[in-house]
């Protein structure tokens, strides 16, 4: 079973500085029916403008983490952390007993386009910690590449919950195929691009809730960029 989200029933904001859409309730955004996804909880599609971003904030028991589609974005957070992430590059924020960061585009020039994504964690109250690494593209080319894993397996970001996040850049007329153990559910997310999965059209900035399925053949119509979240 796959059920569409599509990208126009978002909650919409654009406060100049700002262009964001939820795919869940957050913030001033709430829609009852779509509340998260298993233990997938927010996924935001964000463009910054230059030089702007968000001040400093607090989050506490939140798996965070983020993915760059184009442009640069500074992270700075109260564990000391403080770094530029950039389109490759996964950063992942364990809030746990709580932490403060700041998010902002360092460029004077260039919007960033990014994803950012929440998923509750396994266990409350955890120390919080911080984590960063890049994949480069020709580990995603037309691949299912895994950037997130629950104990950090095949070189990927560590996360405290039973998830399983892989990104794919797919071009023109390319699939993947991936294989669901039973009791396991996916969501997909497209970035960029227009995507068949299981002769399902999505395109940019839809989402697919997908269950009871036991493999995904996700094909590309044009050159596109996927994440599929593998959940509990």
């Amino acid at each position: 079973m796959i059920k569409v989200r599509k990208a126009e029933q978002r909650g919409h904001f654009d406060f100049g500085w700002l262009n964001t859409y939820h795919t869940f309730s957050f913030g001033d955004y709430y829609d009852p029916s779509h509340m998260g996804f298993r233990s997938l909880r927010v996924i935001n599609e964000d463009v910054v403008a230059p030089g702007r971003g968000f001040p400093r904030h607090g989050h506490r028991d939140m798996e965070i983490f983020t993915y760059i589609l184009q442009g640069a974005l500074q992270h700075r957070d109260s564990m000391g952390n403080g770094s530029i992430i950039r389109p490759g590059d996964v950063q992942r924020m364990s809030a746990g007993s709580g932490v403060t960061h700041s998010e902002s585009n360092p460029s004077n020039v260039e919007p960033v386009h990014l994803l950012q994504i929440w998923i509750l964690p396994s266990k409350e109250g955890i120390q919080p910690d911080y984590e960063e690494k890049k994949f480069p593209d020709d580990e995603k080319r037309n691949k299912l590449r895994q950037i997130i894993s629950p104990n950090g397996s095949e070189g990927a970001v560590r996360i405290n919950q039973d998830a399983s996040v892989y990104a794919s850049t797919l071009e023109p007329d390319h699939e993947v195929v991936h294989q669901l153990e039973s009791g396991r559910h996916v969501w997909l997310q497209v970035g960029t691009g227009s995507i068949t999965v299981n002769d399902v059209r999505l395109n940019p900035g839809d989402g697919a809730a997908v269950s009871e399925e036991s493999n995904l053949a996700i094909a590309a119509h044009e050159s596109s960029e996927v994440l599929l979240f593998d959940l509990a």
